[in-house]
């Protein structure tokens, strides 16, 4: 359907209308389906990369956003405020890449119990697939796999502010929680990415001696 603008990825966030005005009205020209069809035009883009960052896997990240998009059509019109749309489709977004996820925790677990019986391990890309996302760039490769190693919760937050460039008050809209909320988890994040970039390069600084030189020459 075509991909989304920068002047569209930019309303995604700043609480434009999602609705057509007129959509679905007998003088519009457009029923409920066109007009929904334009919000999945609209969004689709984002929908995706959200939902690749959430579960790490291509093909599922389509499937998930595709069934989030039919799953928010069927009950569109429960939704009371149609310039709201986006808060309300990521939590359906959200809710089907987290359940996703622990099924595929379930799978894995089982299948490591299997491997203890002689079973072998299933075949296929049932994994969290950092190098499908980053480019070919060695220091976002390092982000999305580090980025792997954090829960649902802490990843989805580093996602939608350093990837997504939300603010603090549409996460938290997102988010359906306080500002303070989003503070302290990205916080706690931010914290755990750094100690795992930290780990994974050695942390040098970590190991260095009080009064041991620094590349400037001048002693901690």
């Amino acid at each position: 359907m075509g991909g989304m603008g920068r002047d569209n990825a930019a309303a995604l966030w700043d609480g434009s209308p999602d609705a057509v005005v007129g959509a679905g009205d007998s003088g519009s020209g457009l029923g409920p389906r066109e007009a929904f069809e334009l919000i999945v035009k609209r969004h689709m883009k984002d929908a995706y990369l959200i939902a690749l960052g959430l579960v790490g896997n291509r093909e599922d990240a389509l499937e998930l956003s595709q069934e989030a998009f039919s799953r928010a059509y069927q009950h569109y019109g429960t939704l009371h405020s149609k310039g709201k749309f986006f808060p309300w489709f990521y939590q359906i977004l959200r809710n089907l890449c987290f359940s996703h996820l622990r099924k595929r925790r379930v799978r894995k677990a089982s299948s490591l119990d299997d491997t203890q019986f002689g079973c072998p391990e299933p075949q296929g890309n049932d994994c969290f697939e950092p190098d499908a996302i980053a480019e070919r760039n060695e220091a976002k490769d390092r982000i999305w796999k580090a980025m792997s190693q954090l829960d649902d919760k802490h990843r989805e937050v580093i996602l939608l502010r350093h990837f997504r460039n939300m603010s603090y008050d549409d996460m938290a809209k997102v988010l359906f929680c306080n500002r303070g909320t989003v503070t302290s988890r990205l916080f706690y994040a931010r914290q755990q990415l750094k100690e795992i970039l930290d780990h994974e390069r050695g942390a040098p600084d970590a190991h260095r001696e009080a009064g041991e030189p620094t590349k400037g020459g001048q002693t901690s």
